[in-house]
């Protein structure tokens, strides 16, 4: 009995402190909830406890406004990539139907200048997916440890999108191979702007973690 009763003066102590004002903060809002709740119950060991706070945290998703904007994100899911595919070709298409030939001739001509826009495409969606403040992106479980998922994801997505809708449309022939990546590359940077807007504005997606760390042979739907 003391015991226990030491164990729930504990756990009351715990809940005072964490209600002190000192750590709450000035303006609090859904998105603070939220974050309180989950940190919350990534500490929680009980099941059916567990189970409670996932329904408040669920509960407290559905509040309007607490749906998209205010979240952290730190999955990076297949959701995402097709996100990043259909902002990728929204914004790309109005692109597809210009010219961009004269573009990609002069990067062909200035190849100082070709690497000096690929260099601009990466800093700029580095920028809009963790920079510019529209959801707060988290770095989880980066490839080899360098490289964010989510920036690899979405400018792969946006240079597949680019490259399969001018092939698709006859907007390059490849012929002159050097030629045609210069013009798609035109075509990429605008696509990966709309791939990093199409992927984090909705919020953080559903779905399992697409993580290098937590890959198994035995999740493929193959027997072995």
């Amino acid at each position: 009995m003391n015991s226990q009763r030491n164990g729930d003066a504990g756990a009351d102590g715990r809940r005072h402190a964490s209600a002190d004002p000192d750590d709450m903060p000035a303006n609090p809002d859904v998105a603070d909830l939220l974050d309180e709740l989950e940190a919350l119950r990534r500490t929680v060991d009980d099941p059916e406890e567990h189970e409670q706070l996932s329904r408040t945290v669920r509960m407290a998703h559905r509040i309007p406004g607490s749906a998209t904007f205010g979240r952290t994100i730190d999955k990076y899911t297949s959701q995402d990539i097709a996100e990043s595919f259909v902002g990728s070709l929204l914004i790309s298409l109005p692109m597809l139907v210009e010219d961009v030939s004269e573009i990609g001739a002069f990067f062909a001509a200035h190849p100082a200048f070709f690497v000096g826009n690929v260099a601009f495409v990466v800093v700029m969606t580095i920028g809009l997916l963790y920079w510019a403040d529209l959801q707060e992106v988290l770095i989880t479980n980066p490839i080899l440890g360098v490289v964010p998922r989510r920036l690899a994801g979405v400018l792969t997505v946006a240079l597949v999108t680019s490259t399969f809708t001018m092939t698709l449309w006859g907007r390059i022939d490849w012929v002159d191979p050097w030629q045609t990546i210069c013009q798609v590359s035109v075509i990429w940077s605008v696509a990966a702007i709309g791939g990093a807007l199409g992927d984090i504005l909705p919020g953080e997606s559903k779905g399992t973690d697409l993580s290098l760390e937590e890959f198994s042979f035995d999740d493929l739907p193959f027997d072995n």
